[in-house]
């Protein structure tokens, strides 16, 4: 009797570990981005579907006790696998199934106008079009795909009157759900989609009562990068009275296809995967993602990954760089085919000015410093604890950045020198008083443009030999479209609906290049994603107003390439830029070679074998790519002070041109450029040249530690034509621990 005791005890307690191993296995299970050989598909299969369906089955089926994987998503054009939710016992014995390249969890990445188009010269001081509006037909035939928070159909940015019919090659269509009647498409909104699957399998079921489970936008921010790169003509467009005129977006006839991939949590890489796997095969032309998260190896980053098959498609992507500035380093979204972009402000603003008790007035009642949570979340609280009114001031690390917000109560921001101000003042008198008087919108103030404070910054964290950001937009206080189903400053006590918003970020500054990369393909179909790059940065201005270097809020001094790329894009000359620095699928192939990625790791990128040179460390590396701009870096323990970098540009000028290179090269370093003249007979003609740099380090650098310095590279057409194209040149020297 006592030894059945014993075993029935025993039996309880292996049926007991037995749940909790398996409770265990439900509490540890996470989504996993699958990429499998394409090419390795047994013969019994009729479907790559069914074969994934099949090896799922079989990496669950070893762990009995554990709850079957399940499937996310399927993918078949951005890469060839698929994402499922499973333990991590399932995904080790994923790894032995015959076909398996690599795996990496799901990830959560988080989302980073009436004036612009004047500021950047698209339209003219006389409201004439530009030659590139007209070139291009206002980017008529041109698609842009927005992956965001989705879109509210309604605005009228998205009206379709005098359109020509939508593009026979689109194959995209319009999603119904909860609120989105694929009806309210139209000939300028051709395609709307979501994607949901990977964040309901993190978090859990999407909360209907507060977003929709369809492409309808309740955050707003997809609707306001939307209506930037591609809105159609509102007249009379404002928010509460500030920057009235006309909104436009920066390729107003444009169609536009939103692909909904964010939602409250945030936006899921396995989601963001698929939706470049249904862009691609929609047969959009542009690809704007204003999304980013951490950096990381290219092969387990997902846009990356999405953003290297849209390239081979001939599918041009623009990526916010990020809001983590000005903390060195923090630039994202750095593929060298992906377009990244920083921000700028414009010569709009919004001033207030406050007078101060004391007589003194400060341009620009409760003072507030800025911290963690939102500016519009600090004027709520203030409004709650019966504060009349708020000035914020910037914390050191902001600057003198300033963005407007729309506040529920009056309230202004000063940068940090005046918030100092008004701190010492504060302490000075028992009872300080202030007034905040608004003065409207004014033009053609300040010195823009300047680099906004919050704008991430390189030098590249991954691969510093190719310089990030590319280039700068506007970004700061611009104007577009709105959901209908959130107040201006997105929080639940904001009962007010504006059809226009203002804010804020690189995420505004992403859709203006978007919007000019449809414009110049519908001028240049033949262009690829890279030649397009190029023209934009080639072209771009390195000066701000004061015709000096462009400055930068947070610190009120010079910025550089670090900070702007090549400078802020000038999209009129990006039209006729002269010289291109083009690429192609194998130069990005050789490109990951000299990184010393596995062929796994290719492949994942890649979606296809292929094979490296014995000496592609060296032959490939990474500062010979054939980019626009130039990085070198000296690793000073190897005593080596000199290289030699190639680049091959094509004419797509005048036929018969003559460029001669003129280097502005910085203190200490000697730069030499051969041939120094390039003679070019014929349109698309291609010529190489040779870039000599030597670099004596001019003080001493400590262990761990860098230092940089900036040249510029200037092609100057003398014969045929006026074009100048200007590249960046950094050199860092870096001393190893």
């Amino acid at each position: 009797m006592a030894r059945l005791e014993i075993r029935v005890a025993a039996l309880v307690f292996l049926l007991a570990l037995s749940r909790f191993r398996c409770d265990e296995e439900e509490i540890s299970r996470k989504t996993y981005i699958v990429r499998m050989d394409k090419g390795a598909m047994p013969a019994i299969f009729r479907t790559h579907e069914s074969w994934y369906e099949s090896t799922l089955a079989a990496a669950s089926g070893i762990h009995a006790a554990a709850p079957a994987a399940e499937f996310i998503h399927i993918y078949n054009t951005a890469m060839h696998g698929f994402a499922a939710k499973m333990s991590a016992r399932q995904a080790a014995a994923l790894e032995s199934a015959p076909g398996f390249i690599h795996m990496f969890p799901d990830s959560a990445k988080k989302l980073h106008t009436t004036y612009s188009p004047q500021f950047l010269h698209l339209e003219q001081s006389n409201h004439a079009p530009s030659l590139l509006w007209k070139d291009s037909t206002y980017g008529s035939e041109a698609i842009v795909g927005i992956f965001d928070t989705g879109v509210w159909p309604q605005s009228q940015s998205f009206d379709d009157r005098k359109m020509s019919p939508v593009p026979s090659r689109w194959k995209g269509t319009c999603q119904a759900g909860p609120g989105f009647d694929p009806k309210l498409c139209n000939r300028k909104l051709i395609g709307a989609r979501f994607f949901y699957r990977g964040y309901e399998a993190m978090s859990g079921p999407i909360n209907d009562t507060t977003e929709f489970k369809s492409p309808r936008d309740s955050d707003g921010h997809g609707t306001h990068t939307a209506s930037t790169a591609a809105g159609r003509d509102v007249y009379r467009a404002d928010l509460l009275g500030f920057a009235a005129g006309t909104a436009r977006g920066m390729a107003p006839k444009a169609r536009i296809a939103a692909y909904k991939v964010c939602w409250q949590s945030g936006c899921f890489d396995s989601d963001i995967l698929a939706a470049f796997d249904r862009a691609v095969s929609d047969g959009v032309d542009v690809i704007s993602l204003s999304v980013g998260g951490g950096v990381m190896p290219y092969y387990l980053d997902s846009i990356a990954i999405g953003s290297f098959a849209a390239m081979e498609r001939g599918i041009f992507v623009a990526c916010s760089g990020g809001n983590e500035g000005p903390t060195d380093m923090s630039v994202t979204n750095i593929a060298p085919w992906i377009t990244t972009v920083g921000a700028s402000t414009m010569d709009r603003s919004f001033p207030a000015n406050v007078k101060l008790g004391n007589g003194m007035v400060i341009q620009g009642i409760v003072f507030c410093e800025r911290g963690s949570n939102p500016r519009v979340e600090k004027g709520y609280n203030v409004l709650q604890a019966g504060g009349a009114g708020m000035i914020l001031a910037n914390a050191v690390a902001d600057g003198e950045g300033l963005v407007a917000d729309s506040h529920l109560l009056p309230a202004t921001a000063v940068g940090a020198r005046s918030g100092s101000v008004i701190r010492k003042y504060m302490h000075s008198t028992r009872n300080p008083t202030a007034t905040i008087e608004f003065l409207g919108t004014v033009y053609g103030s300040g010195n823009a443009p300047v680099i906004a404070s919050f704008s991430s910054r390189g030098p590249n964290p991954e691969t510093p030999e190719i310089l990030k950001p590319d280039l700068v937009a506007p970004g700061v206080n611009i104007l577009a479209s709105w959901t209908g189903d959130a107040g201006p400053t997105g929080l639940s006590a904001d009962t007010r609906r504006v059809k226009f918003n203002i804010l804020s970020g690189t995420s505004m500054a992403c859709p203006h290049v978007s919007g000019l990369a449809a414009l110049l393909k519908s001028a240049h179909p033949t262009w690829s994603p890279a030649a397009i790059r190029s023209a934009l940065m080639t072209t771009s201005t390195m000066e701000g107003k004061s015709g000096h270097v462009i400055g930068d809020e947070a610190t009120s001094n010079s910025s550089t390439p670090f900070d702007f790329g090549s400078g802020l894009v000038d999209p009129v000359s990006a039209l006729d830029p002269g010289l291109v620095y083009d690429l192609s699928v194998r130069d990005y192939e050789r490109f990951l070679c000299g990184l010393n990625y596995s062929s796994r790791a290719r492949s994942t990128v890649t979606r296809s074998h292929f094979s490296c040179s014995k000496d592609s460390t060296t032959r490939d590396r990474p500062s010979s790519l054939n980019y626009p701009s130039f990085s070198v870096v000296f690793d000073l323990s190897q005593k080596a002070y000199t290289t030699t970098v190639s680049r091959t540009v094509t004419n797509v000028g005048p036929a018969k041109s003559l460029y001669t290179a003129r280097v502005v090269a910085p203190r200490g370093v000697e730069i030499t450029v051969k041939p120094s003249k390039l003679e070019f007979q014929k349109r698309n003609q291609k010529m190489e040249f040779q870039m000599s740099i030597t670099a004596k380090s001019s003080r001493s650098v400590a262990a761990g530690e860098s230092e940089t310095q900036f040249g510029v590279l200037i092609w100057s057409n003398t014969r045929g034509g006026r074009q100048m194209v200007q590249s960046p040149i950094a050199i860092s020297r870096q001393q190893p621990f």
